[in-house]
C-alpha cells in the first residue's frame, strides 16, 4: 500500500457513470488518504501523461526523501479534497517520484486519475499500492472499479472476491461485487453478494435494487 493508455470521449465517461458500480466510487479512502473520489472535481479529458516516476529496485530512498514525500502527499491530499486536482497530481508525482514506496501517493493519484478516466494508469498506480499493502481492501477496491469502467469485469470479480476475504465486513465490496456479477450472468453469486451486503448495510439502495434484479 504501476501504464498504457486508451483514449475514452464524454460519451463513453458518461455511459460509465450511470451504471450503478459508480456510485461506489464515493466510499473509497485509504488509511492517511482524507478524500475521495466524491470531493474530486471531474475534469475535461485531455491525452494522457505518463506518470512522472516508476518503481524500480535501484531507487534508493533516503530517510530525508521520505519524510519530503510524506509532506508532498498530505500537500496533495488537501488540495484534492478542495478539488485542485492539477496541483494534487503535482504534488503526488513530486511525492512518488521522492518515495516510489509511498503507498499513499499511489493511491491518491489512482484515485485523480480514476477521477479523470484515466483507467489504466489508475489501475497502474492500484497495484502498486497493493503490492505495497496486501490483502488492502481500498486498493483491491479501487483497481476493481477502474477495471469495471473499461470492461474487464472478470479481472474486476478477481479483485473483489480477494477483498471480499480481506474484509468480510465491507458492505460497499459486496455491493460492487455484486454487480460485477450481475454483468458477467452469474445471479447466483450476485444475490449472494447483494444479500451481504444488505446483511451489513440494510440501507444500501444499490444492493437492495441489485437483489431485486436478480431475483434473490
Amino acid at each position: 500500500m504501476a501504464s498504457p493508455l486508451p483514449k475514452r470521449g464524454l460519451a463513453r465517461l458518461r455511459q460509465i457513470l450511470q451504471q450503478p458500480f459508480a456510485l461506489a466510487l464515493m466510499g473509497i479512502s485509504l488509511c492517511g488518504c482524507s478524500f475521495d473520489l466524491g470531493s474530486l472535481t471531474p475534469e475535461k479529458e485531455k491525452p494522457q501523461e505518463a506518470p512522472k516516476a516508476a518503481t524500480t529496485a535501484e531507487n534508493v530512498v533516503s530517510a530525508g526523501n521520505v519524510s519530503e514525500a510524506q509532506a508532498h502527499t498530505a500537500k496533495a491530499q488537501a488540495l484534492a479534497k478542495s478539488g485542485e486536482t492539477a496541483a494534487a497530481l503535482d504534488e503526488f508525482n513530486h511525492a512518488v517520484g521522492l518515495d516510489p514506496y509511498n503507498a499513499q501517493a499511489l493511491y491518491g493519484r489512482a484515485l485523480i486519475y480514476q477521477g479523470k478516466n484515466q483507467h489504466d494508469f489508475a489501475i497502474a498506480d492500484f497495484s502498486a499500492a497493493s503490492g505495497l499493502n496486501p490483502q488492502k481492501v481500498e486498493p483491491l477496491l479501487g483497481r476493481a472499479t477502474s477495471y469495471l469502467a473499461l470492461g474487464k469485469v472478470k479481472e474486476a470479480a478477481a479483485d473483489l472476491d480477494e477483498a471480499s476475504e480481506a474484509d468480510p465486513h465491507n458492505a460497499q465490496v459486496w455491493t460492487i461485487r455484486g454487480q460485477a456479477y450481475e454483468r458477467l450472468g452469474d445471479r447466483t453469486k450476485a444475490a449472494a453478494s447483494y444479500t451481504k451486503a444488505v446483511s451489513l448495510r440494510p440501507r444500501d439502495d444499490a444492493a437492495r435494487s441489485g437483489l431485486a434484479r436478480v431475483g434473490g
